[in-house]
């Protein structure tokens, strides 16, 4: 495996076995007569706080776009210094590459950072934004303590 394809992996912009395809087609396909068309709809490509974490300058939007075209509403978001998860789930590899590659260098030259948090899901954080993780705390007396 190549070291371009190894990063793709690690990205998760490929499957590490070496196929393109991700998602298995019988998950899909949801029938006609399917409950999944009634229930409440939204706009799942951009969802922000409301408007009292607006004002409050506590805001992170989730952005799942369906192309590279919506790269240019993540880069708005990103400037108003709103951290942004990238969701890449549903898009084709090639411009999935893409938005990553945009990304990249959207937080490079803002001073922010970019964290893969999920297969083909990323965080991208301004420079005033620090991410903790979650393991601070291992082994001691935890909730889920087993000693």
């Amino acid at each position: 495996m190549g070291s371009v394809r190894r990063a793709s992996a690690w990205l998760g912009l490929v499957d590490d076995n070496g196929g393109e395809g991700y998602y298995d087609e019988e998950y899909a396909d949801y029938g006609q007569g399917s409950e999944r068309a009634d229930t409440w709809v939204t706009d799942p490509r951009v969802r922000v706080a409301t408007e009292s974490a607006e004002e409050q300058g506590r805001r992170i939007a989730t952005v799942t776009p369906d192309g590279f075209r919506d790269a240019r509403g993540i880069g708005e978001l990103f400037r108003e210094g709103v951290p942004v998860i990238v969701n890449l789930t549903g898009m084709e590899s090639a411009d999935a590459k893409r938005v990553v590659d945009f990304a990249a260098g959207l937080t490079f030259g803002l001073r922010g950072s970019i964290e893969r948090v999920a297969n083909r899901v990323f965080l991208l954080t301004p420079a005033d934004y620090s991410v903790m993780n979650g393991d601070v705390h291992r082994g001691g007396d935890g909730f889920f303590n087993q000693n």
